[in-house]
């Protein structure tokens, strides 16, 4: 039991992470064991590979192990504080502890003894996003955790701060992906069944339900892959059988290998609306080509959420057949990939070559190319006829 509650607090964290979750602010720091530096929830760097990542609750602890501070996002920086910032963060810690309710913002700028105007702009500018959106995060974080520990639903919705059940149901498909009771149940009702085939990037493990693929996921170690469907459906029925559905996973495999170039299979995926909305645009990206993230907000028309785009790339849960792979930065760096970046890069090489015919690849660039769209642009050492 012990056991169970460490890697749900862990899978907590970790998509705290994956999100850049505001939420978790000075009271989160995360590590990364190849490279030995430790990071803010909300850091801009690309996603590490989970099984490289460790937690910490402080500076503190993550500098005891050895880690770095990042450059990027300068962890170390939040002991030397501005008073902007230091009320900031004690506006933070307020909300925090309202738990049953989210303060007006008439009494945050009490506390502080800030204008609201002055404290909207500050704390967005620092936190990234709005007291309340802050203060709904939070709210929404103690839902799920009460939802995961088995509390009755009436009791984890009013315990959490929510003032009537209609909202939490009105607003369930944005913030959980689902109904409270699905989201608690954790694949309860789900029988799934898992098979992991070697391929030229990895392991490959693809999970399926009786409606289709739930999961693709890619790494070096096959229990490591075996783990995080565990985690992610920790109620469910899985067992593993190798030769359950075959064909599906030969023809990601031949995907892989460039032997194919579209997939057609039966899906069975969880996401909220919006993630749903980017995986469809991402699956219209035609193969050998690419996008920005900054294409892709404007394809699903919200053109100012190239951040949630990002993330929303980051929780794909069907590698390769929702191709996030193949969506760049805007300065034409290859971005993150959940799966590791070396993957990715292998992956549009691979495209690219397959859709120049196969010849080798002499090296590999970024450009811009007609209507601002960003292109990956492969040299070939021959000429293609």
């Amino acid at each position: 039991m012990q056991l169970q509650q460490t890697q749900l607090l862990e899978e907590t964290l970790w998509q705290a992470v994956l999100n850049r979750d505001p939420a978790f602010e000075g009271k989160l720091f995360y590590g990364v064991r190849s490279t030995g530096i430790y990071c803010r929830p909300i850091c801009p760097s690309r996603r590490p590979n989970r099984h490289q990542v460790c937690f910490f609750k402080s500076l503190q602890e993550a500098e005891i192990e050895g880690f770095r501070p990042c450059k990027r996002c300068q962890p170390q920086s939040e002991t030397v504080l501005n008073p902007a910032k230091a009320k900031v963060l004690a506006v933070c810690r307020y909300i925090e502890a309202q738990i049953d309710r989210i303060p007006t913002l008439s009494e945050l700028c009490s506390q502080v003894g800030m204008s609201p105007t002055y404290l909207q702009r500050i704390f967005k500018q620092i936190i990234g996003v709005s007291p309340f959106q802050y203060a709904d995060a939070l709210r929404t974080q103690r839902l799920k955790q009460r939802l995961q520990e088995g509390d009755k639903i009436s009791d984890a919705l009013y315990d959490s701060g929510y003032g009537s059940s209609s909202r939490v149901y009105e607003k369930a498909p944005k913030q959980l992906g689902m109904t409270p009771k699905s989201y608690q149940q954790a694949g309860k009702t789900m029988f799934i069944v898992y098979a992991i085939a070697l391929s030229p990037l990895g392991y490959l493990l693809v999970a399926t339900t009786e409606k289709g693929i739930c999961a693709v996921k890619l790494g070096d170690e096959a229990d490591k892959l075996e783990q995080i469907l565990l985690e992610e459906f920790h109620q469910a029925h899985i067992r593993r059988d190798d030769c359950t559905h075959k064909d599906w996973i030969q023809a990601i495999l031949d995907l892989i290998a460039g032997g194919e170039t579209h997939l057609d299979l039966p899906l069975d995926v969880r996401g909220t609306v919006f993630q749903k909305q980017v995986w469809q645009a991402l699956e219209k990206i035609p193969y050998g080509e690419t996008r920005t993230y900054t294409d892709i907000a404007r394809d699903i028309a919200k053109p100012q959420a190239v951040r949630a785009v990002g993330n929303a790339c980051g929780a794909n849960p069907i590698a390769l057949i929702v191709p996030c792979h193949r969506v760049l930065r805007s300065d034409g760096s290859l971005g993150g990939y959940h799966w590791g970046i070396e993957r990715k890069q292998k992956l549009l090489i691979q495209e690219s070559t397959t859709k120049g015919k196969g010849l080798p690849i002499k090296k590999i660039s970024h450009r811009f190319g007609e209507q601002g769209r960003e292109n990956l642009t492969i040299v070939f050492s021959g000429k293609i006829e």
